[in-house]
């Protein structure tokens, strides 16, 4: 495995400078990201790149998103230490491991077998394991650990899946992005039992979340 190395983390370094340019404000997310080497989660041939705000591909065809995606995703959660966040597709790992290094107890679900097994392995490996990892259907979450106090979805859904909105504490903040080939960001805000807020946050493009497909 490659290692962590001051030319690294000086590329971190200036995207976490871009990323702030664009507008994000969060100084807690932005330490968080210059925290988790990019580049071990993505092929080797990209590391060069890694620290740029591109998506690349990783492996079962999906994409490890824009550094920026990641950031304002993980800014409109507004994560507090300690609490239990839900993550719909683990990917490579890459959110993952910002929400840890955010001091999250963070519980993952990866429908790829090939990305459960290439997160797992690397989350231990860089220290930033989260608090539960499972292969497993998104749209069905956690039950068993709900309710969570943020859950946060890397995939694009055509609607809001009701299980998950079942496994949001009162007063917890699902981001997800809605949409088929493209999607719009939005925060829904459980205001109680069978009441939400929707904010909607622009345009955004994600790989899509699949349902009811073999495992």
């Amino acid at each position: 495995m490659a290692l962590d190395t001051l030319k690294h983390k000086g590329k971190r370094n200036k995207l976490i400078q871009l990323l702030r340019s664009k507008g994000i404000g969060d100084e807690m997310v932005l330490e968080a990201m210059n925290q988790v080497p990019r580049h071990l989660f993505i092929d080797s041939i990209f590391e060069d790149l890694a620290y740029e705000d591109k998506a690349f591909p990783i492996l079962s065809g999906q994409t490890i998103s824009h550094p920026y995606t990641v950031a304002f995703q993980t800014q409109l959660l507004h994560v507090q230490r300690g609490e239990k966040i839900l993550e719909i597709g683990t990917g490579s790992g890459y959110q993952t491991a910002v929400l840890v290094a955010l001091g999250a107890q963070v519980f993952t679900i990866e429908r790829q077998k090939e990305l459960f097994e290439f997160s797992k392995k690397i989350l231990k490996k860089i220290h930033f394991p989260p608090k539960y990892q499972t292969f497993g259907d998104g749209y069905q979450g956690i039950s068993s650990f709900a309710p969570f106090d943020k859950i946060i979805v890397t995939a694009g859904a055509p609607n809001v899946p009701k299980m998950l909105l079942q496994q949001l504490a009162i007063g917890g903040i699902m981001v997800i992005p809605i949409g088929d080939e493209a999607q719009k960001m939005y925060t829904i805000l459980k205001l109680d039992i069978n009441t939400f807020e929707t904010m909607e946050f622009g345009d955004y493009q994600f790989v899509p979340m699949l349902e009811n497909k073999e495992l």
